[in-house]
């Protein structure tokens, strides 16, 4: 990355987004001028973490920097960039974290002489003060503007992340690929925790006895890809234990096992090319069709 010394990032938005780059950044090198809020604690607060400045108004960070960060949440976004547009951003660099929100949040920036994009780290930020610790194994996508679109690729690989650059087209199907892979996990994980409780464990039991497996299997889609990592009744061929899976189960956990089941199969599938899963498909598929009886 060229000319460093002359990066000076401020955020505006002081939670968990801002808080989390503004320590990585900084422990990478980068000039992080500091941070304003409409709280001003919370700016106080993120200014001490990453021993930086504390803002009393964004007109001030903006003059001081030359990249800003809109860490705010998505709701927020275009309410903030009304408001900030009103300065002098002539050759600004404005950025959004938003996984699901594009560049185009930035109307009419180009007419300020700036450059807006959006820079999403691929990653679950849970903590004001944790969370920065995984982004030096985090994966990141960039969108926006072409004048600067290299220079804040090569920023973001500098300190030593993978970058790819997205379409702003396709950014609501890449959040959506984020949700399936992270939050909606954490929807099946919480179910697979109710079925448990339901043969008589406690939550904390349930909890202990999934945990292992589920880590175990996370590790073997890391190291293998899920392909490989796929295991149990679908990539055995094993009708019976799925169809007395479909006689157990019932309301919208059922219509969840038979859905993925389903997308299971394509998996099943690349793994083991010369098996026939046209009665699993036709059990599955069949559960579908009287799912106004049955489920």
């Amino acid at each position: 990355m060229n000319d460093d010394s002359l990066i000076r990032i401020g955020f505006i938005g002081a939670g968990r987004v801002g808080n989390s780059l503004g320590k990585y950044f900084c422990n990478k090198g980068i000039t992080v001028s500091g941070y304003y809020s409409h709280t001003s604690s919370s700016a106080q607060d993120a200014a001490s973490f990453t021993n930086t400045r504390k803002y009393d108004d964004a007109e001030s960070l903006i003059n001081d920097c030359n990249i800003i960060f809109l860490t705010v949440p998505d709701r927020a976004v275009k309410e903030v960039w009304n408001t900030i547009s009103v300065y002098n951003i002539t050759g600004k660099i404005i950025c959004h974290c938003s996984g699901a929100m594009s560049s185009d949040v930035f109307s009419d920036i180009t007419s300020h002489g700036a450059y807006g994009y959006s820079v999403h780290p691929l990653c679950a930020v849970n903590s004001k003060t944790e969370s920065y610790k995984t982004l030096n194994d985090t994966y990141f996508t960039i969108e926006g503007s072409s004048e600067k679109l290299s220079f804040i690729k090569e920023l973001i690989e500098s300190l030593g992340n993978k970058v790819s650059i997205i379409s702003a087209a396709d950014k609501v199907r890449y959040h959506a690929a984020a949700v399936l892979a992270s939050n909606l996990t954490i929807s099946l994980y919480d179910t697979a925790c109710t079925l448990l409780t339901g043969c008589g464990f406690s939550k904390e039991d349930a909890h202990t006895a999934l945990s292992s497996l589920f880590i175990g299997n996370c590790h073997n889609i890391i190291e293998n890809g899920a392909i490989e990592a796929l295991t149990g009744p679908i990539d055995r061929n094993d009708t019976t234990t799925v169809i007395n899976h479909l006689n157990e189960l019932d309301g919208n956990i059922k219509q969840i096992y038979i859905y993925l089941s389903l997308e299971l199969i394509r998996t099943a599938q690349q793994k083991n090319p010369d098996t026939d899963y046209t009665y699993m498909k036709n059990i599955l598929s069949e559960q579908i069709n009287m799912k106004g009886r049955d489920i």
